[in-house]
């Protein structure tokens, strides 16, 4: 531990804090399915991942940065709000940590002089005005089910781009919101389902 630099020490120092919080409970150890009697959640959930795991591979140093070990606290969230249903406390739940671990996590890239967030470090571009009417026009392209997993990858990694429409339970992506790091990742995930590929 006393061999990690100063950002890992501090990525350390914010999954401890998680770990810690009494609402974390449920997010520690691996979901215990079968105890549980879900059985379908090896279905629904291809990559388990806990808060206990995470802490284990930053103190290992089995991450190659801050950003990795960040994605699989990420999955931890976006696991729990994908098997949960909308509105159900364990969803909710999630959709708070995450908020939460955001915004923590964006003040020690700053801090740390981490680039990734504000592209500040030059290793994530702000999108260019082309760049979000290619991705607005893909979102016509893709499935329900893909559209839904883009919006909860953003709800959580950018929950600033969405809005939400109560009355008609409608949400809007609002391209402009979301943060370059989130950009790249949905572009990359509607890139894989096909949707930006060919001229168009």
């Amino acid at each position: 531990m006393s061999n990690l630099s100063l950002e890992w020490q501090a990525m350390a120092k914010l999954i401890s804090q998680f770990y810690a919080k009494a609402d974390a409970e449920p997010f520690r150890e691996p979901v215990d399915w079968n105890s549980l009697g879900l059985f379908d959640y090896p279905q629904v959930i291809k990559k388990p991942m806990d808060l206990g795991l995470v802490k284990k591979k930053v103190n290992e140093g089995k991450y190659k940065s801050i950003h990795d070990a960040a994605d699989d606290v990420r999955l931890i969230w976006k696991n729990c709000m994908t098997y949960n249903a909308d509105g159900s406390d364990f969803y909710n739940l999630a959709q708070t940590m995450a908020k939460k671990f955001e915004e923590k996590f964006e003040k020690l890239c700053a801090a740390n002089d981490v680039g990734g967030y504000s592209g500040e470090g030059g290793i994530i571009e702000e999108p260019t005005i082309e760049d979000k009417r290619a991705f607005a026009k893909c979102l016509y392209k893709i499935s329900k089910e893909e559209l839904g997993k883009v919006i909860t990858d953003l709800e959580t990694k950018s929950p600033k781009a969405l809005i939400k429409n109560s009355a008609e339970d409608e949400v809007e992506i609002n391209v402009d919101n979301i943060t370059p790091l989130a950009f790249r990742e949905v572009v990359d995930y509607v890139n894989s389902c096909g949707a930006m590929g060919g001229g168009g």
